[in-house]
């Protein structure tokens, strides 16, 4: 039996014992190798014969210097390594005490592999690593290992030496795989060399150690401190010898054997080292990046297609490696940071949608599966690698694979919330405990991945309802606090017995890893509003008569006030705040009269949306910008800001006495005290629309409001005469239209100032008991006019590009007076180099003589020039008709929506265009190269030679005069059908 000892060992074992001195035990041994054969040597046997042999005659062994004079010094170490190595196998005896007491003694001769005398020491360093590597198969020797710092002198030898040291490399991969990231010292170099010497002898090697240096790479990657690794990488060259391996192997004609551990490898490097490492090729960057994606998503249906979820799991290495570079793959091209033609899009999308497939189908069959609920842990492991792949993918595609999402969807919110409750509870444990960062992988949530999917998916009509009808909004809530109370970091509270010693004690800094867990946290709240925003809007009834929305919306009002007002806190704090003025306002009917628990909610959200635009910090002191501290998120929060103002001026009608925040903050004195400032033209139109609709609402909620933001004259002039001089409503918008519709039809009169002619206009609309108003009321109305006509600074800023390359001229037809007005308020002279109103000339278009002077002006021929208007039938016509290069038709606002259901075909033959562009900002794209002309005359200009051609007479104003003009039907008509195609100079109608 395996539990009975042999009689030839219990014989030496007696001889052993009753050895008198070393001699005798050593004569003793030579009779064990005589006496006892292998097959006598089962467990319990060796346990006699080791005890018999006696600890404490090995480790005289193992340390003694005195040896015969005739004996070389290593032959005692090598007869007791020799015999701990045959029986340290025995857990029992590797485990021993005196065995672990001995490490020490095995790392000294280890270390000795590149001595002089390493020949002669060969079997004795073999044997040591075979004692060092049992005692590491078992827990308490790999903690003893550990507690010898036995990973740091093992990297030490594999750097530094040349022989033997694939087994040092072995037992550190054994270690870390079981200390994880917590093998590894605060200091990095360590890691740095160890991964430089390793992966330049993967790049080199080109035998069948390279696949198993392979895999122990991937080990090493896949058990580092990420964190420190990722922030201390920069000029370590190991990564290119990585890529430049992998590169090699994946780029071959391989089998599954070498291309498996390749897969696994590049998955460990673009999960430490992110997905850029795959770019290293200069010439080429994104053909190893489309090669690595292809691989992963062909391995990923080879192994998924048409499999069961148990299959599956049995490649689950494997199939998870492709997960990590499918996953962040997908991440990266969403960034557009990669420029791929359309063949590429094609191939990558084909790709994924095959492998997205499979795994789709793997999870219906899991999904239907009676087991789900009772899933190992490794199994359990791999369904959330599936979850997590598949909603990378439906964040970027939301519209793919629509039926088979729908029917898999209650499943994957169901594992999802359990990876979120299993992560939670660990790191709240985790964080009560203090227990070291990096002991081992917290759970993984799998929740917190899929947010952005979630995003998407609940603005579809299935989606949502599913959503709801599993009652996900209840998770996502308590995911919102656990994540707040992270990103909301408070220092811990401090003893009272500790108060006083610690009170000048500066506040501990804050570890890499907490930085980290709270710039993540910050990220997956912004995730939770954007679902939460889109749950308000969409399922309005729903979340007006939800307790469950009533307890966010209180959690905001509480919450939101206390958070740090710093910049890392910025577009947490907007999303926080607007979605907060959301359910305030789907709620508006439960808030009581002056419920003053909101009072420092709406203070912190009037402060996000008033800090977002200023004059202060602009170079020109007439121009609002973006603020400082928003411009670097601008982009994330720019629609939400917008979506605040609009949602503010909402609630105010609501909920009326909340417009007394507005006025005590002095927010709305500010805005009109802004718009006052700010030049014509620098306004955007959106921004200048949503102040306007915010105010017209604060003075409709509280009449204390138009008081003061008439201090600043901001009112249109209907608004003022309904609120400042006692005009109804209706009375008001009929004036104000009465006196549009003269202006348009007679907008000034040759015999009377402009000034006199308007307010003249102004007192025939006016009731008689209010003509005394005109003159203000015009005064008024000229402002907003031009505030409305400037040029946004995109246009400025195109025109004064476009002038460096082209020569620029306005043809426009209009009364003197009020044409010239127009452009000298808007200050459009500084753009053009020639500029012509109708009512100058005996011409207006679409007559073809107007557009034949505006070449003469320009001096460049008919067919060299390009026609850009707003009207088919003068400024298109006319074009066509003076044979013009070419003519783009820029339509109305009012026409831009039919444009699209107009096909050109349509459009008469006489007043069809070239081209049609619905924004004068796509004129660029449009215009053919240009020639020197513009640079000459710029010269030119400088030394006074030339100067802007235009009909008005600058000394008299407005006066009309008749410039000479020679005759240009003639001149031009029999040449025009000979003239190139090439645009110099572009005429424009205004």
């Amino acid at each position: 039996m395996s539990g009975e000892v042999s009689e030839p060992i219990k014989k030496c074992s007696l001889i052993l014992k009753n050895a008198k001195s070393d001699t005798e035990k050593f004569a003793a041994l030579f009779m064990v190798t005589k006496l006892i054969k292998s097959k006598d040597c089962n467990q319990a046997g060796k346990r006699m014969l080791f005890e018999s042999i006696g600890f404490e005659f090995l480790r005289k062994l193992l340390t003694s210097k005195d040896v015969p004079d005739d004996c070389p010094a290593s032959v005692y170490q090598s007869v007791a390594l020799s015999i701990l190595s045959c029986f340290c196998e025995d857990e029992q005896l590797a485990t021993h005490p005196e065995m672990l007491a001995s490490i020490p003694v095995f790392l000294g001769i280890v270390s000795t592999c590149d001595d002089d005398e390493y020949d002669d020491n060969l079997i004795i360093i073999n044997e040591a690593y075979h004692c060092l590597q049992s005692i590491s198969l078992y827990e308490s020797g790999r903690l003893a290992l550990r507690q010898h710092d036995v990973i740091t002198k093992m990297a030490q030898i594999y750097t530094q030496r040349s022989f033997q040291i694939d087994e040092a490399l072995t037992l550190i991969v054994t270690l870390v795989a079981r200390f994880g990231a917590n093998s590894w010292e605060s200091d990095p170099k360590l890691f740095h060399a160890l991964l430089q010497r390793v992966s330049l002898d993967f790049e080199t090697d080109h035998a069948e150690r390279k696949f198993e240096l392979a895999d122990m790479i991937s080990s090493l990657l896949f058990h580092c401190r990420r964190d420190l690794v990722a922030r201390t990488v920069q000029g370590e060259i190991w990564p290119e010898c990585l890529y430049k391996g992998i590169s090699d192997i994946l780029k071959s004609k391989i089998g599954k054997a070498q291309r498996d551990p390749a897969l696994k490898l590049a998955a460990n490097a673009v999960d430490v080292l992110g997905i850029e490492w795959t770019l290293h090729d200069v010439e080429n960057p994104k053909k190893f990046f489309l090669l690595l994606l292809q691989l992963a998503a062909i391995e990923v249906r080879m192994q998924m297609d048409n499999k069961s979820f148990n299959q599956c799991v049995q490649q689950a290495d494997l199939i998870t490696a492709c997960f990590i570079i499918l996953e962040l793959s997908i991440n990266f091209m969403s960034t557009d940071q990669l420029d791929l033609d359309q063949k590429d899009k094609q191939q990558v999308y084909t790709g994924l949608k095959g492998a997205f497939s499979a795994v789709l189908g793997v999870l219906v069959k899991l999904a239907n599966d009676t087991k789900k609920d009772r899933l190992q842990k490794t199994e359990k492991a791999f369904a959330y690698a599936m979850v997590r792949v598949l909603t990378a993918w439906l964040a970027q595609e939301t519209s793919a694979m629509k039926n088979q999402v729908s029917k898999v969807l209650p499943f994957l919110f169901k594992l999802a919330n359990e990876s979120f409750y299993e992560s939670r509870d660990y790191r709240i444990a985790h964080k009560a405990n203090n227990v070291d960062d990096h002991e081992q992988q917290p759970p993984a949530d799998i929740l917190r991945v899929m947010l952005p999917a979630i995003c998407h998916l609940v603005v579809e009509e299935e989606a949502r309802q599913i959503f709801l009808k599993e009652k996900e909004e209840q998770v996502l809530y308590d995911c919102l606090l656990f994540h707040w109370s992270i990103a909301h970091y408070k220092k811990p509270p401090v003893p009272r017995a500790e108060r006083l010693k610690r009170m000048n004690e500066p506040d501990p800094e804050m570890t890499p890893q907490q930085l980290d867990d709270m710039k993540d946290s910050r990220t997956a709240i912004v995730s939770l509003c954007n679902i939460l925003m889109n749950i308000t809007v969409l399922e309005a009834k729903l979340v007006e008569e939800s307790t469950l929305f009533a307890q966010l919306l209180r959690f905001i009002f509480e919450n939101l006030p206390e958070l740090k007002d710093i910049p890392d806190n910025l577009v947490m704090h907007g999303h926080l705040a607007v979605l907060g003025l959301l359910l305030l306002k789907q709620q508006a009917s439960k808030i009581k009269k002056n419920d003053f628990s909101i009072c420092r909610y709406i203070q912190t959200t009037i402060r996000f949306l008033w800090d977002a635009y200023n004059i202060d910090e602009s170079n020109d002191p007439q121009a609002l910008v973006v603020s400082m501290q928003y411009k670097e998120h601008w982009f994330e929060i720019m629609e939400l800001w917008f979506l605040g103002m609009q949602t503010m001026s909402g609630i105010i009608k609501l909920i009326p006495w909340i417009s007394e925040f507005a006025i005590e903050s002095g927010w709305a004195e500010g805005i009109v005290e802004t718009l006052r400032k700010v030049k014509i033209g620098t306004l955007p139109p959106n921004v200048k629309l949503a102040y306007e609709d915010f105010l017209s609402q604060l003075v409709d909620a509280n009449p204390a409001v138009a008081p003061v933001l008439k201090k600043a004259d901001a009112l249109k002039v209907a608004d003022l005469l309904h609120r400042e001089h006692g005009f109804s409503r209706e009375l008001a918008n009929e004036t104000a239209t009465n006196y549009l519709t003269a202006f348009r039809r007679c907008p000034d009169n040759p015999d009377v100032a402009l000034v006199q002619w308007r307010s003249q206009l102004w007192q025939d609309v006016l009731p008689s008991t209010h003509k005394h108003l005109a003159s203000e009321l015009y005064g008024r109305w000229l402002e907003w006019r031009y505030r409305y006509l400037a040029l946004p600074a995109e246009v400025q800023t195109m025109l004064q590009t476009l002038r460096l390359q082209y020569l620029l001229g306005i043809i426009t037809n209009g009364p003197t007076a009020a044409q010239w007005e127009k452009i000298d308020r808007l200050a459009l002279n500084k753009y053009f180099d020639c500029i012509l109103v109708s009512s100058d000339l005996p011409w207006a278009k679409p007559d073809r003589n107007i557009f034949y002077a505006a070449c003469h002006y320009l001096g460049v021929p008919p067919g060299q020039c390009v026609m850009i208007g707003d009207k088919l039938e003068t400024d298109i016509q006319g074009g066509i008709e003076a044979n013009l290069g070419a003519t783009v038709w820029l339509p109305l606002p009012s026409e831009q929506r039919i444009v699209g259901d107009r096909t050109m075909k349509d459009v008469p033959e006489h007043v069809r265009p070239d081209a049609i562009v619905d924004s004068v900002l796509k004129l660029p794209a449009l215009l053919p190269p240009s020639t020197s002309f513009r640079v000459r005359r710029s010269v030119e200009s400088e030394v006074g030679d030339w100067e802007q051609k235009t009909t008005r007479n600058r000394a008299a104003q407005y006066n009309r005069i008749l410039p000479d003009i020679p005759d240009l039907y003639s001149t031009y008509s029999s040449s025009s059908n000979d003239c190139s195609q090439h645009s110099n100079g572009s005429n424009s109608s205004s």
